[in-house]
């Protein structure tokens, strides 16, 4: 059973999927959209993470041949079905940066949990914040705690942090757990709604291992020549992030907004 997701073409690494998905990008643009608010806007943030997660697992996912008897197997005992199904005991962790990825990373355990073994799957939660300076420019991420319940050998790990912004908060967290947690993932897996050019070009060169999967690359600021050029073409004269080093157009302050606590 072969699978290729439907992707946009571009000219950044490999490593970076960009969904071609009518259906994700349109729940997105309502997302985006300066109306859209509680409880709209979780009720989206789950449905358009669902569809980016069952993107991921059809991908990165191992596969595996699955023989069991059905309902009717009792009735007919030597028609069993045999299907392709995810490998059921693939070890996985999902990994919640609070706060903006706490929601996302609910959303990627449950539905592990209900499709593969959920003995194999954990969660996994870093508390990071994003650090300023006088003029509001992010310098550095303050990782403030975690709770992590064990190794991560041969296991996918997965982060599903909505706005790829900067990348300060995900390489900080990414270096914790290389730095920090036993063993070696299989695969280490990036999940996000938008991320920018500049946020691309920090996680590919300090972490080159990352797949990343996102159903938008903002490059808002770009100029007008630029952005009539196909992604990544240009990539030293993309821009998506204003003088706050928020995106652009983006989504606002998603951590916000899924809480709905503007501070």
């Amino acid at each position: 059973m072969a699978y290729k997701s439907s992707e946009a073409t571009h000219k950044y690494p490999k490593t970076v999927h960009i969904m071609d998905n009518p259906v994700l990008t349109s729940q997105l643009a309502k997302l985006c959209h300066p109306e859209t608010k509680q409880p709209d806007f979780n009720r989206l943030v789950t449905s358009i993470y669902t569809g980016l997660f069952i993107e991921v697992l059809n991908n990165e996912w191992p596969v595996t041949s699955l023989t069991m008897p059905t309902r009717m197997t009792t009735q007919h005992p030597d028609a069993k079905l045999t299907s392709s199904v995810l490998d059921l005991n693939q070890q996985a962790v999902i990994v919640n940066i609070a706060r903006a990825g706490m929601l996302p990373s609910q959303v990627g355990f449950d539905l592990l949990c209900q499709t593969v073994n959920p003995d194999c799957i954990r969660q996994d939660h870093v508390y990071a914040a994003r650090v300023t300076d006088e003029h509001n420019k992010v310098t550095h991420t303050d990782l403030s705690g975690s709770k992590i319940g064990g190794d991560i050998e041969k296991a996918l790990v997965m982060l599903p942090d909505p706005m790829g912004a900067t990348g300060h908060s995900l390489s900080a967290t990414l270096d914790h757990y290389k730095k920090e947690v036993q063993g070696t993932a299989k695969k280490i897996i990036a999940i996000h709604l938008i991320v920018t050019p500049e946020y691309l070009k920090n996680i590919t060169a300090h972490h080159p291992d990352v797949l990343i999967y996102t159903v938008r690359v903002d490059r808002g600021l770009s100029p007008q020549d630029v952005l009539r050029s196909p992604l990544g073409e240009f990539w030293d004269k993309e821009k998506g992030l204003n003088a706050n080093q928020y995106i652009v157009p983006g989504a606002g302050g998603v951590g916000e907004l899924i809480n709905n606590s503007f501070v």
